[in-house]
């Protein structure tokens, strides 16, 4: 019975690999901006992780609108649409573009927020800068994010993977000559590490799209594009599918944003070490991330098929390799929780060496509970993505917003700032959100899929 399912691994992590690096290669660019600019201060650190939370709530809502154009092109790629598929990129791209634009305007007129937040003051004097660039960068890659979602759709996943990489390569570079000012470059701190980013997200956009001109399979897509010709109907089917997912993710990211803010309240050091759970944990989510990729793909392709009962198998074949890869993290985050703090911040610095040690300790601690959570994570983004395939995402949206928001962040706020479980008790909050979405999303899919097989006997 085990063997239906495992048999899928090899497939599933062949289709999901590239999406993992791709996924990976976004985190790797906050990773080393972390780690670099960690090596100027504290203070420094946490003015990277506000100005990012910013960002990342944003982001969400780019990256979550953009999935919507995956599930509309596997489909059409499993029926041999082309044209369908054509417009899906076409009319996408436009709306991601559009959208882009808008929130980098928001985040403009959002920056005074910082000043009312009860954050350290000497962090939001760093961050302001910082945003500005970050918050421009949003443009480039959003416009990314619809062209890798377009090439995830046709399960030619390897070329965002390239355009990642390439962009991790530029942005260590630029961190590596602005931040300290080497090799006869300005000296410009966390100024350059914003460069950086917004330099390496321009180079995604251009080297994607000279991939697809490369690739013959891509021609039928990307050549003869009118956009001056667009179908209403088109736009509105990627709205009613992406604002339901960009609304999901932005549930999720908000309340980690969420515990960026309440650990600001608590001072700049459980800000730092809440930045660096936060980026480790973020790197093993980008796994599940992939392979939640792969279940939206393969479930698109079953249902464009009308395949349901190799819908369900193939779906729980990605679920269960999820969980057994986030049980190998959760043991290493267990294990090395005292060592992998250490990464970021300069050991040796004695004018911080207080700081430093009590940022290290309390990131360990928050460790402990990333471990837990790990599991939870997995499962609930593998199982969205399975049912962003089945383009089910009104009912979903709600579940997300209830285990986010009604359930973990009030758990996270009392126990975080009224309790003297500090930066603990607000991540306990997000385990228990997580694992509320877990159960709730999984209970939706197991339904669905049952339908479906009844009602197509």
């Amino acid at each position: 019975m085990l063997a239906q399912y495992t048999r899928e691994f090899s497939y599933n992590m062949k289709l999901s690999f590239p999406v993992m690096l791709g996924m990976l290669g976004h985190t790797f660019v906050a990773f080393a901006d972390n780690i670099m600019v960690g090596q100027l201060g504290t203070a420094e650190l946490a003015a990277v992780s506000l100005g990012n939370s910013f960002v990342f709530i944003a982001m969400s809502l780019g990256i979550g609108f953009s999935t919507a154009i995956t599930p509309l092109v596997a489909e059409a790629d499993g029926e041999g649409n082309t044209d369908r598929g054509k417009a899906s990129l076409k009319h996408g791209l436009i709306l991601c573009t559009s959208l882009g634009l808008a929130l980098f305007t928001i985040l403009l007129f959002a920056k005074p927020l910082m000043y009312i937040m009860d954050q350290p003051a000497e962090v939001v004097e760093y961050a302001m800068p910082y945003l500005d660039l970050v918050a421009f960068s949003l443009v480039p890659l959003i416009m990314f994010q619809a062209l890798k979602q377009f090439s995830d759709g046709l399960s030619e996943t390897k070329y965002p993977m390239y355009a990642t990489v390439l962009a991790n390569i530029i942005n260590i570079t630029l961190n590596y000559l602005l931040i300290f000012g080497n090799l006869g470059f300005p000296r410009m701190g966390i100024i350059g590490a914003a460069i950086g980013t917004l330099v390496s997200r321009v180079v995604m956009v251009i080297f994607l799209w000279y991939m697809f001109r490369q690739n013959k399979k891509f021609d039928a897509y990307i050549t003869g594009f009118k956009f001056g010709e667009y179908s209403k109907a088109m736009f509105l089917k990627i709205i009613n599918l992406g604002f339901p997912s960009a609304l999901q993710m932005l549930f999720e990211v908000a309340i980690f944003t969420a515990a960026i803010w309440l650990s600001g309240v608590l001072g700049k050091n459980p800000q730092a070490a809440n930045q660096i759970a936060l980026n480790l944990s973020s790197m093993t989510f980008m796994v599940a991330t992939g392979l939640s990729v792969a279940a939206m793909i393969r479930v698109g392709n079953q249902k464009g098929l009308r395949n349901f009962h190799e819908l369900r198998r193939i779906a729980f074949s990605v679920f269960l390799l999820t969980i057994i890869l986030d049980v190998i993290f959760a043991l290493c985050f267990w294990i090395f929780r005292d060592w992998l703090p250490t990464m970021y911040l300069d050991q040796h610095d004695i004018a911080n060496q207080a700081d430093n040690f009590e940022v290290m300790t309390t990131a360990s601690g928050l460790l402990m509970v990333a471990a837990v959570f790990q599991i939870s994570d997995g499962v609930q983004v593998a199982v969205l993505g399975a049912l962003r395939g089945l383009q089910d995402v009104k009912i979903p949206t709600f579940i997300t917003f209830v285990a986010y928001w009604i359930i973990g962040f009030p758990i996270s706020y009392y126990l975080g700032l009224h309790t003297e479980w500090r930066s603990t008790g607000i991540w306990v909050g997000l385990l228990a959100g997580l694992s509320v979405s877990a159960v709730l999303l999984f209970a939706r899919f197991n339904y669905l899929t049952r339908r479906l097989i009844r009602n197509n006997a």
